[in-house]
């Protein structure tokens, strides 16, 4: 397959070209490298794409996606099989500092890739949704099937337009699209914003770590490698539209048209104190807590149900905290050039 993988050097996209090069599929990536977090460490990623064996399958544009004309062009230029688009602001907390990035990258960057997919006869789009779209919801463990109508942070709000920006297009245009909601994903390369690799930082430089909420948050974390394969089964899966479906008891998560959204995390939610200890035990170090908290937009806890994405392409994430944890901090003192 031909595959255009958006957010290439980002911390997932850069896992999943990864994963389709080395197993014979052609690349085209392409990200804007803005300067949101360290810029070395996209640089990194690609660099590592660049060296692996199968290297000749991926190629890289430095594009922003919500440039239109651009964007449109290297469609009609690739001729794409299918869209990996992975490519977003993301965060929650900097979606409070700075709105517009959220609108430009996840609202404006989302439609032309829909229009891209639709005029070059593009056979399957998988996006990034994020299990931030259930927002100020209290079930557990949150599934496809619940209201997500109350989000908590415009980050949210971008991903569950995304979500319902799809839908609209799968149903004109009958495009075969999948929305992911990710789980507070982590893993070697993964991101400087997110908690991990802020508190291994810390922690290996004696620094304090901020715990919000008092170190009482629950988060789904799921290893990178797990999500590769949750991705990848997705994408070679065929979308067809739900034909039980009905508009007087409407199922949020499938449709007549080809649409699904599938939730993707690793099921089983762990206390943030637990993940720390977790992570004192692979350093051999304690951290020093400077217990605050919750932070504006933040939920208490985040669990996934994946019975869905597991009946439909066999998703079983396998990969426990402390293997995971580890092979994060094997990376990171390798990349940083740490003892």
């Amino acid at each position: 397959m031909k595959v255009l993988v958006t957010g290439a050097a980002g911390f997932i996209g850069f896992h999943i070209s990864s994963y389709l090069i080395a197993r014979g599929d052609t690349v085209v990536g392409v990200d804007n490298l803005n300067n949101y977090y360290d810029v070395s460490l996209k640089q990194g990623r690609l660099d590592e794409l660049a060296k692996s064996e199968n290297h000749h399958l991926f190629s890289f544009y430095k594009l922003d996606i919500a440039d239109r004309d651009k964007i449109a062009t290297l469609f009609e230029n690739e001729k794409f099989d299918k869209v990996v688009n992975l490519a977003a602001q993301a965060g929650v907390r900097y979606s409070i500092e700075n709105p517009h990035a959220y609108v430009d990258s996840n609202i404006v960057g989302f439609l032309n890739i829909l229009e891209g997919c639709r005029h070059n006869a593009v056979k399957h789009l998988v996006y990034a949704s994020s299990s931030s779209v259930y927002g100020a919801n209290e079930s557990m463990p949150f599934s496809v099937t619940d209201n997500v109508d109350h989000p908590v942070s415009l980050y949210a709000a971008s991903k569950k337009a995304n979500e319902l920006m799809a839908h609209t297009y799968s149903h004109l245009y009958d495009l075969p699209t999948t929305g992911l909601r990710f789980f507070t994903v982590y893993g070697p390369w993964g991101r400087p914003d997110m908690a991990l690799f802020k508190f291994t930082k810390a922690i290996m430089q004696g620094e304090s770590i901020d715990v919000y909420n008092y170190g009482n948050h629950r988060r789904d974390f799921t290893y990178i490698d797990d999500i590769v394969t949750g991705i990848v089964l997705s994408l070679d899966q065929q979308v067809l539209g739900n034909p039980q479906w009905s508009g007087k008891t409407p199922d949020p998560s499938t449709s007549k048209a080809p649409w699904k959204i599938y939730n993707i995390g690793a099921h089983k939610p762990i206390n943030l104190l637990v993940f720390i200890e977790t992570l004192e035990k692979a350093l051999g170090k304690n951290a020093k807590k400077n217990l605050l908290p919750m932070q504006a937009g933040d939920v208490p806890d985040t669990y996934a149900d994946v019975s869905a994405l597991s009946q439909d392409v066999g998703y079983m994430p396998v990969t426990s905290l402390e293997h995971g944890i580890e092979q994060f901090v094997i990376w990171y003192k390798k990349f940083y050039k740490l003892g």
